[in-house]
């Protein structure tokens, strides 16, 4: 990978509430809208963005990373990125993880991914296509996409295993900030992390 430019400066935005985010049902291909409460957290962002000017914009297909965007005042100068979707979750799509837990104990999506669905390997290998191609940009970068991809491009900017992600948390309409240092040999940070609106709950 070419070295990150140090101007370079990633909000990391998940998308705000949906029906299936609240009850805990894996939600990768499935187009859902956002709830009421993830409107309204949408909305909440573009006054807790106002301050920036964005350079780039990039949002995943799914309507409700694009909704969160649009509410939140940036579309206008957005384009899609496919590599931002969720993780393909394949035959666990709608499905808890309670309810695969009782029929699969030690399944752990870091680890293991899903039958039917894209494995870890092939998940890592998409962030880190995205973090190739953003590493060509400089300025701030504003990205719209998940709850899963995000933990995962969080541990991949980063250079950690994919594995990793599992303990890095994030929450619905949720801010992150990674960058690089400013000298050249600096490594990859993580400025700040899940930044939650003030009414918002932690979530995994």
């Amino acid at each position: 990978m070419n070295a990150p430019d140090s101007s370079l400066e990633i909000y990391f935005i998940r998308h705000g509430e949906t029906a299936w985010s609240i009850t805990g049902h894996h939600t990768g291909r499935t187009d859902l809208p956002l709830a009421v409460q993830g409107e309204h957290a949408a909305r909440e962002l573009r006054e807790r963005l106002r301050h920036l000017s964005f350079d780039h914009v990039f949002t995943s297909p799914r309507h409700r990373a694009r909704q969160t965007c649009e509410l939140s005042g940036l579309a206008a100068c957005a384009q899609i990125d496919a590599d931002l979707a969720e993780w393909d979750y394949g035959d666990y799509e709608g499905r808890r993880s309670v309810d695969i837990h009782a029929e699969r104990p030690e399944w752990d999506l870091f680890n293991d991914g899903c039958p039917g669905g894209e494995s870890p390997d092939q998940f890592a290998a998409r962030a880190d296509r995205l973090i190739a191609h953003l590493r060509t940009l400089s300025g701030r970068v504003a990205l719209f996409s998940h709850g899963h991809f995000g933990r995962g491009f969080g541990v991949r900017w980063i250079g950690l295993p994919i594995d990793a992600a599992r303990h890095f948390s994030l929450g619905t309409a949720s801010v992150s900030v990674l960058g690089q240092g400013t000298r050249p040999t600096d490594q990859p940070v993580i400025l700040q992390w899940n930044l939650l609106p003030a009414h918002t709950a932690p979530a995994a």
